[in-house]
């Protein structure tokens, strides 16, 4: 079965309007996940925020947000004050931007998300916006309310669907000048250069994304699944009741019963 759709609304190109559902195309579900336990009972450790000053837990109603505006100095604002200035969120994707697919650095791309049609009405005129699209070479730049907080996306066709990009903001993505700006413009020798791609023309081959996986959470999978198995064994070891000593003329060995049980189970099978 299918997850649930986190998103739904309507996706629009002037007077084209369709009902869509959108999932997040990354899912961490496979990776193994720790929780801080207390070693001498097994059980799970709670957190709590204490006063970075006095220790003293801080009670749910006496926290709050606060902007460090010099070290050790906050100004502190009230959930409500925060809320006022994040936007409506709208269910609408209305794209009213087409640029060409290889205009946005792929370091502005963020998060992908699938977009699909949510009814069997709308299935024709999303289909007609994602061909034109891929048609045309192009993906949509709209406005929308993800994650508590507007951002712009990029829309591109993915095959029969779409994806939606959360875009970073320009203040977030470091200039490369800052970084390759002093690094000379040639400095690889053409022989070098010409046997470097021959081998990388030699060495090319087709993106498989089995081939990418993570050998750390593998590890640790196997890790704990031995760790699983001693336990069982453990406990085996340590619940299996003690053999009371057996009254004389009367010792019953269940491992000879059970044998002399298949043996005549064989025997009565031969016949």
């Amino acid at each position: 079965m299918a997850p649930r759709p986190f998103w739904k609304g309507y996706l629009k190109l002037t007077l084209v309007t369709c009902p869509v559902a959108m999932m997040p195309a990354l899912t961490d579900e496979e990776k193994v996940r720790f929780t801080t336990v207390n070693r001498k009972t097994g059980n799970r450790v709670m957190s709590r925020y204490v006063d970075a000053v006095t220790g003293k837990v801080v009670e749910d109603d006496d926290q709050i947000r606060g902007y460090e505006h010099a070290e050790g100095k906050y100004v502190m604002l009230e959930e409500d004050e925060i809320d006022a200035v994040a936007l409506d969120s709208t269910r609408t994707i209305d794209i009213d931007l087409f640029i060409g697919a290889d205009e946005i650095p792929a370091l502005f791309l963020d998060r992908p998300h699938y977009l699909f049609p949510d009814d069997e009405v709308g299935e024709e005129a999303f289909a007609v916006i994602r061909a034109a699209m891929e048609e045309t070479g192009t993906v949509g730049i709209a406005r929308l309310v993800l994650y508590r907080r507007e951002r712009a996306v990029m829309i591109e066709p993915r095959g029969r669907g779409m994806v939606v990009w959360t875009l970073r903001y320009g203040d977030e993505v470091r200039p490369p000048e800052e970084y390759f700006g002093e690094l000379e413009k040639e400095k690889a020798g053409t022989k070098a250069r010409t046997a470097v791609v021959r081998l990388l023309s030699q060495e090319k081959q087709g993106w498989e994304p089995g081939e990418i996986d993570d050998p750390v959470n593998e590890r640790l999978r196997e890790i704990i699944a031995e760790h699983k198995k001693a336990r069982k064994k453990t406990a085996s070891k340590k619940s299996a009741p003690r053999r009371a000593e057996p009254e004389k003329g009367n010792v019953v060995n269940i491992m000879d019963a059970l044998r002399q049980s298949l043996d005549k189970d064989r025997k009565a099978g031969r016949k």
